[in-house]
């Protein structure tokens, strides 16, 4: 796996997204990997607790704009597409082509009988974002950064963060987050509740594999189903299907001119003029 790194230490399985240079964004074959990684850990028996990281001093920053402006990849975007038909080249469809596995890997986590548990060092925004917030317990370093960021180019939710947002910081605070786009702080977002605690900088990885072995050391079977209760009383054997409308919408809002205004303007590094156009 290019992109994608698994360890594991001690009962703790370790999964890293490791493309830096792209600020750890997803394109299709890294998405597909992470999907792969997330499937071996939450179903092996040995790993007890997992830590989701990214590489370089940055968590995540959702699907790669980059890759989806310039209409994929055909090696990439085929795997999904039967021979009979064309490989997609539509924004919407790429991001398809990304969110299934995106989603199915969050689906994992959500069902895993194990915690999750997301490390974010840097930046979090849009899918990376919907990651950690889909993660059982968030820490993250003080240089930490929370963005639902989807609106800065027209696109809806995505990864479960229209899920899950509402559920961790109730609907008043979500929709704040959502239409006002605030970047928080490590500290505004242990205000708001989005996380679970602020750690240092220096040395963060070494805290957070400290607390993962903690938890991995705890009566596992017992955390399982306390896990698999607080899912049922959150509501979350709805979070598949609500995966499938995320997906659809977000690839509609794609496809739609206020998209193409607002990648454009977001690689030309000025604001977006939307004009209301769908």
């Amino acid at each position: 796996m290019e992109h994608i790194q698994v360890a594991v230490s001690e009962g703790v399985g370790i999964l890293t997204i490791a493309r830096p240079k792209r600020f750890n964004s997803l394109d299709v074959s890294t998405a597909r990997d992470l999907r792969k990684a997330g499937l071996l850990l939450s179903r092996d028996a040995g790993v007890r607790a997992v830590v989701l990281r990214g590489e370089g001093g940055i968590f995540c920053s959702g699907a790669d704009l980059k890759y989806i402006r310039a209409g994929g990849a055909d090696e990439d975007l085929g795997y999904l597409t039967p021979g009979a038909r064309p490989v997609p080249r539509g924004f919407g469809e790429v991001f398809k082509q990304i969110l299934e596995y995106l989603h199915a890997t969050i689906s994992e986590i959500r069902r895993a009988p194990k915690p999750w548990i997301a490390a974010v060092d840097g930046m979090a925004a849009a899918g990376g974002f919907g990651l950690a917030m889909a993660c059982d317990l968030v820490f993250a370093s003080e240089r930490a950064t929370f963005e639902w960021a989807y609106g800065k180019t027209a696109l809806t939710g995505a990864e479960s963060s229209t899920f899950m947002l509402p559920r961790i910081v109730g609907l008043r605070r979500a929709f704040g987050l959502a239409l006002l786009n605030p970047r928080l702080s490590a500290r505004e977002a242990l205000e708001t509740g989005l996380i679970n605690g602020v750690l240092g900088a220096d040395g963060f990885d070494a805290e957070v594999l400290s607390i993962a072995r903690r938890v991995a050391a705890g009566p596992v079977k017992a955390f399982a189903v306390t896990k698999s209760l607080l899912n049922q009383a959150a509501g979350i054997d709805r979070l598949d299907h609500h995966l499938d409308r995320e997906l659809e919408e977000l690839a509609r809002s794609a496809d739609a001119p206020e998209f193409a205004e607002g990648i454009a303007a977001f690689f030309d590094k000025r604001a977006p003029r939307f004009r209301g156009g769908s």
